[in-house]
Formats: C-alpha cells, structure tokens, sequence
C-alpha cells in the first residue's frame, strides 16, 4: 500500500503537469531538505513547492497530533483558497456536497433561509414559507451576526450555510441585526435580538398561491397572480400545471411575483422563462474568461405560449435565476417588470463533482441577458419603477404567514387595511395593455 506522503506527491505531481510544470526530483525533498531553487518566473512550481513544505511542516511539528491528517489539512487549504476567490466559490466536502444535492431537489434539513453576503455581512436574502426561520418573523436584509454563540464577523457563506443545516430536531441560536428602524408604534420587534429556532426537514413547493385576482383588484379582466419561491428541480412541472389550470378558465394578463426569489438553479429558471416565450428563442448566455466559452440556453418548449399579457414583480431581493427570467421577459417585450432594481447577483456557479462523494462550486462565468446586458452587480431595473417602505416589505411577508411570530394582535389589525401597490401597479399596467388591445382588435374588425 502506497504511503500518504507518496499519495501526496502523486497528488501534487498531478498538479503540476496540469500547469505545464517541468518535474524535477529536488521537489519531493523533505521540508528540512534544502531544495533546488526553480528557475526565474516559474510560479507554479516554486508556490506549489511552497504549499507542500508548508503541508510538511505543519504535520512534524504541530502540537495536536489529531488535527495534522492529510485529509484534514488539504480540506481546509481547499476551503481557504476557493473562498478566497469570492463569496460564492466553495468547497464542498462530503456533508456540504450531500446537501446541496438535496436543496436542489426541494427537500433538506436546516431552518429554511437563504443566505448570501452583502455589504460583507451574512444577510437572509429570504425566508421559505411555513419554515422556522420564516415562522420566527425573520425578514429580508436581516443579518446574522452569531450562529450559536460564533461570530459571522469574516465568516464565509459556506461556513455560515454549514452552521446553519443540520440535524432534524437540533436547536439553533441566532443573533440578528435588523438594520433599519422599527415601524412607527412597533415595540416588541428591537434592531438587534436573538431567537431560538429547530431544524425542521425542509420541503420546498416552488410555485406558490397561483390564484384570479379579485375584481377589486382586478376588475372584470381574467388577471392571475403566480409567485414563484424559488427555481428547483420541479419548479417548471408545477408552473405549467397552474398554467394550464388558469389558461382553461380564460386567464387573460399574468402577474409573475419574482419578489423574494433568491434564484436556484440556471436550467430551471430558463425553462420557466421558456413557458412564455417561442421555442428556440434565446433566454440568457454565459461569458468566461475565454473569447470562445460563450454558452446559450435558449426556451425548449414545444407549446406555444398564452395569448395574454404578462407583468413580472421584482426587488432588492430578487436574485439570480429571477433576475435570468426578468431580464430575459423585458428584453423580449414579453413582460412588463414592475417594482424596485433586483439583487445583481449575476455570475454562474458550477458545481463540479470531484468524485468519492466531494465537489467544488466555482464561479465560471457571469450572465448576459439577451440584449446581452449585465446583470452581476447591476441588476434589472424594472419598467415602472415603485419604491417599497421597509415597513411595507415587512407587511407583505408578514401577510403571507398564518402566524407571523413578531406581530401583535394590534399590527394584525392594521395588516388588513395593507395595500401591495406593487402588485396594484403591475396590474394597472396589465389592464391598460388589455383595454388598448382590445379596441385595436374591435377597430380592425370593423374594418
């Protein structure tokens, strides 16, 4: 059998052929051994050479004899260089790889958040409904500053998402900083608290709350509301059963709710974006570092898309895959998009499979929306621009939870007198599009 420090220079060996790097002997020399000084300019062999000492000189001289195993130290220079790279690259060792292959399949145990950095904070981006973390009133641009009594102060999102999942049943502490001031006569809901929540299993229904708005809002017009929680696996699936649900009793205008979404997974929001538009037709591309590593994901639906017109809700938290379908859906004038400049979280993350049960999530290219804009760090301006209150997004989500756990039976009260002008404006739009069209259809017909 085959020595770990021979298993090691097999490794690095590997390595350095990748790279282009001569091999010489001098490189698999002892720490303590004086090596052959590598030639001017050759980075790869003299860092890679630098990294291997390091290795060794950890494993004979530090103190824990426990904490020195090779799989150990190169797991950890692994987390260390690829977090290093930006907040969205990780590695994933055999537990964080298990779960995020469970994630996407709409079922995993944790608390039911989604996190990412902002401004250099671990901020949820948003709160799955009927989750603990959603439950516990927990809202969006809230930060976490401890995990069970560990500070998130220069924490990785990786890091933060391992604390955070879990044991089924586990209790987990959470210190939170609300940036903003509490609404005007709001007592019981302090900038910074903490709450005690338990891991539930989280199963995730994408599609939510597919639903004719009323004529008070609607008026006499077939208006539909959609919301979309984020992209899965089944999201597309469950879309086009609501569809179909809706295009049998006449719908006539859709509003497609993207508030909240934190995004998921690239083909799924493409094949949602797909159900509204001409097979074939260009969704988003992706550029890397090279000229040539443009790739296209175009709408593969075979169906032809509903006759009605279409509104798309988006905010600050609107990120990702959401803003592949909003961006795609305004660029193609399929859609209307309604509300506040989305996240700017436009970069492409690929999950490579290392194999023996570890990958890798690298940051490989960013997003271009069909008119080939932008959307890392820029975001998707909407059409009709509707400033949103913290107090207001605070009520729309608060709204959705049969028992929001921060609100008094006071704040109740007033919820019912809550207006989303978001939504009303979207559909203000929808219904401006369909009265117009319909006397353009009535004057031709009388032609």
């Amino acid at each position: 059998m085959r020595s770990h420090r021979h298993l090691l220079v097999t490794f690095v060996t590997g390595i350095l052929i990748g790279l282009g790097v001569p091999l010489c002997l001098e490189f698999f020399r002892l720490p303590n051994a004086e090596a052959q000084q590598p030639a001017q300019g050759d980075d790869a062999y003299q860092h890679t050479l630098l990294f291997t000492r390091v290795l060794e000189q950890v494993r004979q001289d530090y103190f824990d004899e426990s904490k020195v195993g090779y799989k150990e130290l190169i797991y950890a220079a692994l987390k260390g260089m690829l977090s290093s790279l930006d907040p969205h690259t990780q590695f994933l060792d055999e537990e964080a790889f298990r779960e995020m292959q469970q994630e996407t399949k709409g079922e995993f145990s944790g608390l039911g958040m989604v996190i990412d950095t902002k401004d250099g904070f671990i901020t949820i981006v948003t709160t799955l409904e009927g989750t603990p973390g959603f439950r516990a009133g927990l809202l969006p641009g809230d930060r976490i500053l401890k995990i069970n009594d560990k500070s998130t102060d220069r924490m990785s999102q990786a890091v933060a998402l391992k604390l955070l999942h879990g044991q089924r049943g586990e209790k987990v502490t959470l210190g939170i900083y609300r940036p903003s001031e509490a609404p005007a006569g709001r007592t019981n809901n302090p900038l910074m608290f903490e709450v005690e929540l338990v891991r539930e299993t989280i199963k995730v229904n994408t599609v939510k709350e597919a639903r004719f708005l009323p004529p008070e809002i609607a008026g006499d017009e077939h208006i539909a509301y959609i919301r979309l929680e984020q992209f899965g696996e089944n999201t597309a699936g469950e879309l086009d059963r609501a569809l179909s649900t809706l295009e049998q009793s006449g719908v006539r205008g859709v509003v497609l709710d993207l508030r909240n979404n934190p995004g998921g997974l690239l083909d799924s929001a493409v094949e949602v974006a797909g159900r509204f538009l001409p097979h074939n037709q260009l969704v988003v591309s992706t550029q890397g570092r090279n000229a040539d590593s443009r790739r296209e994901y175009r709408a593969k639906t075979l169906k032809s898309t509903g006759n009605y017109v279409m509104a798309v809700l988006v905010n600050g938290y609107s990120a990702s895959g959401a803003e592949i379908v909003a961006g795609a859906l305004q660029d193609l004038k399929r859609a209307v998009i309604v509300g506040e400049t989305s996240f700017g979280k436009g970069s492409v993350q690929s999950v490579l499979d290392l194999g023996n049960g570890i990958g890798m999530r690298l940051t490989t290219a960013r997003y271009y929306t069909p008119n080939n804009r932008i959307i890392h760090e820029v975001g998707v301006i909407p059409d009709v621009i509707v400033p949103v209150s913290e107090s207001d997004e605070r009520k729309l989500i608060e709204l959705r939870s049969p028992t929001p756990a921060l609100v008094s039976p006071e704040e109740k009260q007033q919820l019912k007198d809550f207006h989303d002008n978001c939504l009303e404006r979207a559909v203000t739009a929808l219904r401006g599009m369909l009265i117009y069209g319909d006397r353009n259809h009535a004057a031709k017909a009388a032609l």
